[in-house]
């Protein structure tokens, strides 16, 4: 169906490149995002969702992927983008709820000054992120709860899921990552992650094509150090030196093999046993 009608879209993708090496680009995207909606179980027909976005390359890849799908008829749920303004000083505050009223995109922003928590409660030469986004995920929700929706829908992608394993298996002892799907602590809302098959790269192509506002994270983007960005660094060298080994190592993370690991609580090694020789009734071979 991605095929067909390429000039009824949704209005997120007007003024769209007419390049076919743009089309290509969009049809991968959408594609991909479909794959990983049905692949891991996303959709609830008549759900309703709460698509978080920043304002980041990533998010608005998302917003677009999710609303031409819809408009497509290949996810049948409600769909309501919301942003939350976290009074980050110089945040164009504006920016957003202009482009979603012009895009005619359900939305709601909401305004809460976790920037100044953050500034309080992280010492200096901390990093910010774990706090910020903790705070940010408990609002997101919480308004997903008064809105009614059942999942808040977040733009990490490929990259983001590597990275994040990386994260783990250097700093944090585990092996673990962000998964395309999850159930929140409480255990009422759950949280997809759609763009899991996309590459960051494919998705700062994308916004850039499209022109949209994208909007940086200065709070972040201003600490210099941080370990995501090492091992991005080593990520982008490994990419350079072997082309094609972050999807090769995504893949990885999609063919685990509990009984070649070192988890007991994963395989009971314990308690593999061997055949007892003839225990099929045969006379073993001498």
């Amino acid at each position: 169906m991605l095929d067909d009608a390429e000039d009824d879209i949704h209005p997120l993708f007007a003024g769209a490149p007419s390049t076919t090496e743009f089309r290509k680009l969009r049809k991968r995207i959408v594609r991909q995002a479909r794959e990983a909606i049905d692949q891991y179980g996303m959709i609830e027909r008549g759900a309703r969702w709460l698509v978080c976005l920043s304002g980041g390359k990533d998010s608005f890849t998302l917003l677009a992927a999710l609303h031409e799908l819809q408009w497509r008829g290949l996810l049948p749920v409600d769909l309501l983008a919301c942003n939350l303004d976290q009074g980050q000083p110089g945040f164009p505050a504006t920016v957003l709820p202009e482009f979603l009223t012009r895009m005619g995109v359900p939305h709601r922003i909401d305004h809460r000054d976790t920037y100044s928590i953050v500034m309080d409660k992280v010492p200096e030469g901390r990093t910010y992120c774990a706090l910020c986004s903790r705070l940010r995920r408990g609002h997101l929700y919480r308004i997903a709860r008064e809105e009614g929706c059942s999942a808040i829908v977040l733009g990490h992608h490929r990259d983001d899921i590597l990275e994040t394993f990386f994260m783990n298996l250097f700093h944090g002892s585990r092996l673990a990552t962000m998964p395309p799907k999850l159930v929140n602590e409480e255990g009422d809302l759950f949280v997809y992650r759609p763009l899991a098959y996309v590459a960051e790269a494919d998705c700062d192509r994308f916004a850039r094509a499209m022109n949209y506002p994208v909007i940086p994270c200065n709070l972040c983007g201003s600490q210099d150090g941080l370990q995501r960005m090492q091992v991005k660094a080593l990520l982008d060298q490994w990419e350079r030196n072997h082309p094609g080994r972050r999807q090769k190592m995504f893949r990885a993370l999609m063919n685990a093999r509990p009984s070649h690991l070192l988890d007991p609580a994963l395989f009971d090694f314990a308690g593999l046993t061997r055949p007892a020789p003839g225990a099929d009734g045969d006379v073993p071979t001498p």
